[in-house]
């Protein structure tokens, strides 16, 4: 049958060649993602029209793509698959149009759209039909974004322009080894620069997981990456119009938290690790962490609070003690967006110092970065709670989801202090003076520093000008966020018209 012939076809020795560099074939990647036996393919018998450099003499059935749906965790899902085997996955005009049906299909019934690469880019023997082919998709993952979840799943390699339409989507997964994105590859840089490096050391997965930021996700192999796909669509809703899946739990919403009294120095110079933080107020301790390796001063996570689905976006004291940078900024910002599109509520654990100080910080533009975090936030419609767990100081404090900013709730734990900076740069700039002319300059630099702590950074300082709603036990956080979530479920934002606004740059 044709069909048969369809999936078979002449590729054993590419399948082989396939298994030799440690992957799966396409019909594994899409058993492994969707449920068993629930997958539906799509265009199985299309074939290309092309002519010329013997392309008419090569006419595979599905083109080198598999398009279809099925169901993750029992709901409808939409994926397309490179197959490597036939003409590399590259993308030639066919192809194209079978990745563009499934995305409209995907958008028009509300279903998240998964896609998993493995090709060649462009396919030379088509010319710009294929380069139109790439803009179509673009266009498709931008008309998408913000009205069904797209995951992009790299297990190849990925190069040119093919390689914007992961950064397009909401998340990309990598796997180590086998995945690598670039604009241009290893020969064309050592052509221009006289710079010679590997794939993996251009573009592979450990680059985009740890410096580039082009990867959320990094994995040693496929399928703990796709069964990581899966335990991720399991926390997003299908589209912007359905809320998050809800799951019963049998962690009581009322559990006290007592040990965060103990993971939480009141010394406001230790150090922490903030997951555990989350860990002790989220349901069975059981988070799903964005870009693990990437700007790890802050922390972005999606959880679930009494069953429901939260973000949860955190300082992290033991990176850069929590302060803000660039990455850190950029981060955070397009998590909160994607939140806040996808009608996940905000949780914001906030411990920094303040924004990352320095030359290099000022000149790569960390007004413009940090804007964007800023913007985000007063943007986002969606429940917002803040919780300051030591200290927030500076422009960082707004910034970090503040009440002046739009916050619906804030809470402070009683070791708390907000202030424009710390007691000791606040005393040396507002009792300089006074310091300076002292008998004992050290000692009434200690007595200024106590001074101006007890006047404008004590626990209360805020919840008695309204900035707080709060101040809490520790023991209590887990209780009160699910408390105010609940009562927040009923938020209706208004907003004033307008096409679209203006982002910083």
């Amino acid at each position: 049958m044709l069909k048969d012939q369809a999936r078979g076809g002449d590729v054993q020795s590419a399948t082989e060649q396939q298994r030799a560099k440690g992957k799966l074939t396409v019909d594994e990647r899409l058993e492994l993602l969707f449920d068993p036996g629930s997958f539906t393919e799509i265009e199985q018998l299309r074939r290309h029209r092309a002519s010329g450099f013997g392309m008419e003499n090569r006419r595979p059935y599905t083109d080198g793509v598999v398009t279809g749906w099925g169901t993750v965790h029992g709901r409808t899902v939409f994926a397309y698959a490179h197959d490597f085997r036939i003409f590399g996955g590259s993308l030639g005009e066919a192809h194209a149009q079978k990745i563009h049906k499934l995305m409209d299909l995907a958008t028009a019934t509300g279903a998240p759209l998964v896609s998993l690469s493995d090709g060649a880019g462009a396919r030379i023997q088509e010319g710009v039909t294929a380069l139109a082919g790439y803009g179509g998709i673009f266009q498709r993952n931008v008309r998408a974004s913000g009205v069904i979840p797209q995951i992009s799943v790299m297990l190849g390699p990925c190069a040119g322009g093919a390689t914007y339409s992961p950064a397009l989507t909401d998340f990309t997964f990598m796997v180590d080894g086998i995945s690598q994105m670039y604009i241009t590859g290893p020969s064309v840089v050592e052509a221009v620069t006289g710079e010679r490096i590997s794939h993996d050391g251009l573009g592979g997965a450990q680059v985009h997981g740890t410096l580039s930021g082009a990867a959320g996700f990094v994995y040693d192999n496929e399928a703990d990456c796709l069964e990581e796909v899966r335990y991720l669509l399991s926390l997003l809703p299908a589209n912007n119009r359905e809320a998050p899946p809800d799951l019963p739990t049998s962690d009581p919403a009322d559990r006290r938290c007592d040990a965060l009294l103990d993971i939480v120095p009141v010394e406001l110079s230790r150090s922490y690790d903030i997951r555990e933080v989350i860990r002790e107020i989220v349901d069975l301790g059981d988070f799903f962490e964005v870009h693990t390796l990437w700007a790890t001063n802050v922390i972005c996570a999606l959880a679930r609070i009494d069953g429901h689905v939260v973000g949860i976006v955190a300082n992290q004291p033991s990176s850069l003690a929590g302060a803000l940078d660039i990455d850190a900024s950029e981060k955070a910002a397009r998590f909160v967006q994607f939140c806040d599109a996808f009608s996940i509520p905000l949780v914001t654990l906030v411990d920094v110092p303040g924004f990352l100080p320095g030359k290099d910080q000022e000149h790569a533009g960390i007004i413009r970065h940090g804007a964007k975090l800023l913007y985000a936030y007063c943007n986002a419609t969606v429940p917002r709670i803040q919780v300051i767990l030591r200290k927030a100081y500076g422009g960082a404090y707004i910034v970090m989801d503040s009440r002046s900013i739009g916050a619906d709730l804030s809470f402070a734990w009683p070791t708390n202090e907000i202030a424009v900076m710390g007691a000791e740069g606040a005393a040396n700039v507002v009792f300089r003076k006074e310091i300076a002319a002292a008998d004992d300059p050290e000692l009434m630099r200690t007595e200024m520093i106590k001074e101006y702590r007890q006047e404008l950074m004590h626990a209360y300082y805020a919840a008695e000008r309204g900035l707080v709603d709060d101040v809490i036990d520790p023991a209590e956080t887990r209780a009160v966020l699910a408390r105010s979530l609940a009562m927040l479920r009923a938020k209706n934002a208004k907003v004033p018209y307008r096409k679209h606004g203006n982002l910083p740059m």
